[in-house]
């Protein structure tokens, strides 16, 4: 039996990366499987932080996204983002968005699924459910306030027990609290979560979209790359949590392995930063963002995918991106510590050193440069690990099935994938 599904979430399509990417992919994999979804977002900004010219101008609006309604409502974007800019732009959107939210309880969904970041707009998204007696779902992808308080973004030891202590019991409101790895499962229960209410919702990759090439990227001549040349990729938001000067640190570093070149890819704040650094870089590439129709190209250019990471982040977020580079065939180098969930995943599949330790960086890189056999093994291992645990129509499968008993839906025997509706 077909269900309403209400997806609360600040971003969402047709935003290429991160957050908004996987709602928009979940919204019309739900609205392909036969279920009616609704959608309250902010319009696309991410991730140059200035909102789309297809809907500047507009304060509220409606559209329709691959099945889904989605409502749109304003949010405040500031141009250099900071920790409190980053704040008051989350609260804008909350607040614009409660009695857009709030409206939809008279549609009376099943389920009100809100996405987190924005934290802020959990208190919204729970109300709405309790207003016409849906379940309340909490998908957690960024532990912000934790990552806030790491990076020094917040400060103050009363403002963090007031801070933690109110998130707790927001948390525990909810009748489901998801989030994308096994460690940040273990932060759910630390906040009091009952163990009953947590799932692992993991992000996914279209294993058909992403494929390891059987042929050199057109990327490499484009980029005026040498046949023999061995690229080391970053590719994703060029944001202040991924330690990205790294990244040129590393590349000085390496530059006399004459084969090897560095490809930064994406937007983001840090951009015109990393553009002067590199450009005395005769080895380092840089790329705007990619369209998402070439994302198997780019991806494949890599013999080496980079993963920075700042230190004190790596263990309470789980990089979106890092299933692509997985997908893609490749091996991984990435900073986080040993025992965190980066570091679970690149068990046999990459190679991990500590985060902002730029030395050990470089002779990871290195080390991976000069053996090649070594590379073609994690690649195949990233690849098989993608396909077993990670592909879009396995996760969402498992989610349908936990949205449809949260609901109190009968079980079916068989939850549709794409091939089953088209």
């Amino acid at each position: 039996m077909p269900m309403k599904i209400l997806l609360y979430s600040a971003n969402f399509a047709p935003e290429p990366t991160g957050i908004g990417k996987y709602s928009g992919e979940m919204a019309a994999w739900l609205a392909g499987a036969g279920h009616e979804v609704r959608v309250v977002a902010a319009p696309p900004y991410y991730p140059d932080w200035a909102v789309a010219a297809s809907h500047r101008g507009k304060w509220y609006s409606r559209e329709t996204y691959q099945g889904a309604e989605v409502w749109r409502a304003p949010l405040w974007v500031p141009a250099r983002p900071t920790g409190l800019t980053r704040i008051v732009h989350l609260m804008t959107f909350a607040i614009s968005s409660f009695p857009v939210i709030l409206r939809h309880a008279f549609w009376r969904p099943d389920v009100v699924l809100t996405v987190a970041p924005a934290f802020v707009c959990a208190p919204g998204g729970w109300l709405t459910a309790r207003v016409c007696g849906a379940k309340a779902w909490l998908h957690v992808q960024d532990f912000e306030i934790d990552v806030a308080f790491r990076l020094g973004l917040m400060k103050g030891k009363v403002l963090r027990w007031v801070v933690q202590a109110l998130e707790s019991w927001i948390f525990r409101r909810f009748d489901r609290v998801s989030t994308i790895s096994g460690r940040m499962m273990e932060r759910a229960l630390s906040k009091k979560v009952a163990e009953a209410a947590v799932v692992y919702f993991p992000n996914w990759v279209d294993i058909d979209h992403i494929r390891p090439l059987q042929h050199p990227s057109p990327y490499r001549k484009e980029l005026g790359l040498p046949d023999d040349a061995v690229v080391a990729l970053y590719s994703g938001s060029l944001g202040g949590k991924q330690g990205l000067m790294m990244l040129p640190q590393a590349a000085a570093r390496l530059a006399h392995l004459k084969q090897l070149y560095f490809v930064i890819c994406g937007d983001g704040v840090l951009k015109a930063e990393l553009e002067a650094v590199c450009a005395d870089l005769p080895n380092t590439r840089l790329l705007p963002l990619q369209p998402a129709e070439r994302l198997s190209e780019l991806l494949g250019m890599a013999d080496i995918h980079l993963l920075p990471q700042s230190s004190g982040a790596e263990d309470m977020v789980m990089p979106s991106k890092l299933s692509g580079m997985l997908a893609s065939g490749r091996p991984t180098i990435a900073t986080c510590r040993a025992g965190t969930e980066i570091a679970n995943v690149l068990a046999g599949c990459g190679v991990v050193v500590p985060p902002e330790d730029v030395e050990a960086f470089a002779d990871a890189i290195a080390g991976l440069v000069a053996q090649p056999e070594r590379r073609a093994v994690m690649g195949r291992q990233a690849r098989e690990y993608v396909e077993r645990h990670l592909s879009l129509d396995a996760v969402l499968s498992r989610i349908l099935g936990s949205l449809v008993t949260l609901s109190g839906e009968p079980p079916i025997p068989h939850w549709p994938t794409k091939s089953d509706v088209h």
